[in-house]
């Protein structure tokens, strides 16, 4: 009996990770839809309000993308990742460039890429087991 109830929860336990992970990368994507959507809406909202502050905020969405996707994907993976993202902020330049609304900046293609960066080097700290963290504590918490 108790060997059931062990293989029951066992079950439910591998469960709730494949939920977790399913669970971020769905928020990954939905941040990355966040932020195609605010770089090419006519006036996104002001975080900040001081000269050249949209520049921090770029470098700050950057290294939370970039961040977060490496917590969720293996070391081999960064390299790919990194190179999407800037990929991707180089592109939002171009689309903002052509929209008429909006204006094509190199800085913000070099506050995107340093996110990316910093991103990058922030993953080989601690920093990248957050989402780790998060979910062995969950679980554990379902355990008891």
């Amino acid at each position: 009996m108790r060997l059931i109830a062990y293989s029951r929860l066992h079950q439910f336990i591998r469960k709730l990770f494949l939920y977790f992970d399913k669970l971020w990368l769905s928020l990954g994507w939905l941040l990355i839809a966040l932020t195609v959507f605010l770089s090419l809406m006519p006036t996104p909202p002001q975080v900040m309000d001081f000269y050249q502050s949209d520049k921090l905020e770029h470098l700050f969405t950057y290294t939370i993308l970039m961040l977060w996707f490496a917590q969720i994907y293996e070391r081999h993976s960064y390299l790919c990742l990194g190179l999407s993202f800037i990929a991707m902020g180089v592109s939002l330049e171009l689309l903002q460039g052509l929209s008429g609304f909006r204006t094509f900046e190199y800085s913000d293609i070099l506050a995107n890429t340093t996110g990316v960066l910093f991103g990058w080097l922030l993953a080989k700290t601690s920093m990248a087991n957050c989402l780790i963290w998060i979910k062995t504590r969950v679980t554990h918490l379902m355990q008891n």
